[in-house]
């Protein structure tokens, strides 16, 4: 029933970049949210429909181009996320799908350590990192809390942008039947999304999601959340990171417990946004923002939410020697 769709896929392709012309082959993963336009309700336009098969043809595009990889690899690399929605939101608008949707896709290269990933709307991605205020830089390091009464150096390290026309109304992919002529619509192409490439250090967390989570949840709250899921599972004990990192130097990236686990992040993170989004009394960030441009509202905004959680540990989940030390 929700507007919100997803897909994750995990592909190989030719890494164009490697010097190999192509004969080495890369994993790669690939992850997207695409959030429905609701009012399409009111022409009689399921919302559901656009979101969802714009996410199911970004995952087969990139299951093609692995099996066609495959066959010839000299004609074929890693696509970049912008590339991917373009291809996706053609084969929408050529199947006649009425309606429109938000949308990000995401590439995480784990070989460079990279996130790629392009954005149009008011969905997004964050990045939570542990930074240690003793070798932290001046603009991350916590100076209004003694060092001793700090539970845990987990800070927001990247926050993506958002493309917004007005309050409440995202850009968007969109289909009518035909295409709009008027540079004034709320409908883009991927060529207008914003597109970004951040560096990923181990032991960080990324949360890719839906307008739902974000509206609802402060983003010191999605910290907060994190980090409790580190502490119950045992990554982070009493905040602080130099066992991690003893941990890590004796070869336990603990990745078959993130594995097994990281789903209970992404379940927290929904369930706290749902609470919220039905809390009258408490003002969400949708509605501190909603009166800063003023429009009355208070209390949560109510809406589908959907997210992706991504620990990066340094091993894969069915590595031998990781497992053992499990």
């Amino acid at each position: 029933l929700s507007e919100d769709a997803y897909f994750v896929c995990e592909v190989d392709l030719p890494d164009d970049t490697s010097g190999t012309k192509g004969e080495v082959f890369k994993h790669v993963t690939y992850m997207g949210v695409a959030d429905g336009v609701g009012s399409w309700r009111e022409y009689g336009v399921d919302p559901r429909e656009f979101s969802h098969r714009l996410m199911e043809e970004c995952g087969n595009i990139l299951k093609e181009e692995s099996e066609k990889a495959k066959a010839d690899p000299s004609g074929h690399r890693i696509i970049a996320p912008a590339e991917v929605l373009a291809q996706a939101y053609e084969r929408v608008k050529e199947a006649n799908i009425i309606g429109s949707s938000t949308a990000c896709v995401a590439l995480f290269d784990n070989v460079r350590h990279q996130l790629h990933f392009s954005n149009l709307g008011d969905s997004g991605i964050i990045v939570l990192r542990h930074i240690d205020s003793d070798v932290a830089g001046s603009l991350k390091r916590n100076r209004k809390t003694p060092r001793e009464d700090r539970k845990s150096d987990l800070r927001v390290a990247f926050v993506s942008q958002q493309q917004l026309r007005s309050f409440n109304h995202p850009y968007q992919f969109g289909w009518t039947g035909e295409e709009l002529k008027d540079d004034e619509s709320s409908f883009k192409t991927a060529a207008d999304s914003c597109n970004t490439s951040i560096h990923i250090r181990r032991g960080d967390i990324i949360i890719m999601a839906t307008d739902g989570l974000f509206d609802n949840v402060d983003i010191d709250d999605i910290a907060k959340i994190a980090l409790e899921w580190e502490q119950k599972n045992g990554f982070i004990r009493g905040g602080d990171i130099a066992a991690r990192e003893l941990r890590w130097s004796m070869g336990n990236s603990m990745s078959v417990q993130s594995c097994e686990t990281l789903p209970e992040l992404a379940r927290s993170l929904c369930e706290k946004a749902r609470e919220n989004s039905l809390d009258s009394s408490v003002d969400s960030p949708f509605a501190i923002l909603a009166k800063e441009n003023d429009i009355m509202w208070s209390g949560g905004m109510p809406d589908d939410c959907t997210v992706i959680a991504l620990h990066c540990v340094g091993r894969r989940s069915d590595d031998v020697l990781d497992r053992s030390n499990n």
